[in-house]
């Protein structure tokens, strides 16, 4: 039997890299799912490769950063499967890189607002519909390295992944007993489209952070998020998990 056979996900930021990765492992392992993204045509590709392969998914074109849309995402999971086991809190943006005296308020507001608060605003409505459908069920939060340290010139995107760690705990702590494990991970810098627009240098300097010796691939990122979503990680809840080439290590 496969690892999530007849489960429904809910994956948001699911049309290209590490959303679209564990989308792509989840269906792989039996999963029947909703994809959120802003970006359409993306999205539909991921759908269509999915759907040619036997998988049943479905997408629903979603702003993390908004509360109505996060209500709309879990409805309309509702209205396909009428449960909702797994939901994979995965969309954020990367923000503009300048230090904090120089960061604009508005920046800040829409780092906060997709990063953190999407986060809120998801768990607000998938806790709801697991405990009145199913009595369980399985969050992982994507998070960041950086919701561990500090990083020069991202006030935003730091604060942000902080809060994601912070509103993972204690979310765990308020519905685990209730059959709802609620984790995070913390990825280090991982070859996604959010970094094809650095140049060679920019790019060598995020990979010497790693003692690995590389930056991570989205898939790898996706197999933790598979095993937390999954019932063989069972005894695991509030937890934080880094998957970064060894980065805080140093």
């Amino acid at each position: 039997m496969k690892t999530l056979e007849n489960k429904v996900a809910i994956i948001t930021g699911a049309g290209s890299g590490i959303g679209k990765a564990a989308a792509e492992l989840f269906a792989k392992e039996g999963a029947k799912l909703i994809l959120t993204d802003i970006n359409e045509e993306q999205t539909e590709k991921v759908i269509s490769e999915l759907t040619k392969q036997g998988s049943e998914a479905y997408f629903l074109k979603a702003d993390a950063g908004s509360a109505e849309d996060a209500k709309k995402t879990v409805d309309f999971a509702l209205e396909k499967f009428n449960r909702l086991d797994i939901a994979v809190n995965n969309a954020g943006i990367a923000g503009e890189s300048l230090p904090t005296a120089e960061h604009p308020v508005n920046a800040w507001d829409t780092m906060i607002k997709i990063n953190l608060s999407g986060v809120f605003y998801g768990m607000h409505h998938q806790i709801k519909a697991m405990l009145e459908h199913v009595k369980k069920g399985s969050i992982v939060n994507v998070a960041s390295i950086l919701g561990q340290v500090g990083f020069l010139n991202a006030p935003g995107y730091v604060a942000a992944k902080h809060g994601v760690v912070g509103l993972t705990k204690t979310a765990a702590l308020e519905y685990s007993s209730k059959g709802i494990r609620v984790n995070s991970i913390g990825p280090g810098f991982i070859d996604t489209p959010l970094l094809e627009n650095l140049d060679r240098e920019v790019y060598d300097q995020l990979v010497n952070l790693h003692p690995i010796g590389r930056l991570g691939k989205a898939e790898e990122v996706a197999e933790l998020i598979l095993w937390l979503a999954s019932d063989k990680s069972s005894f695991v809840t509030g937890s934080y998990y880094a998957v970064d080439g060894g980065y805080l290590a140093q």
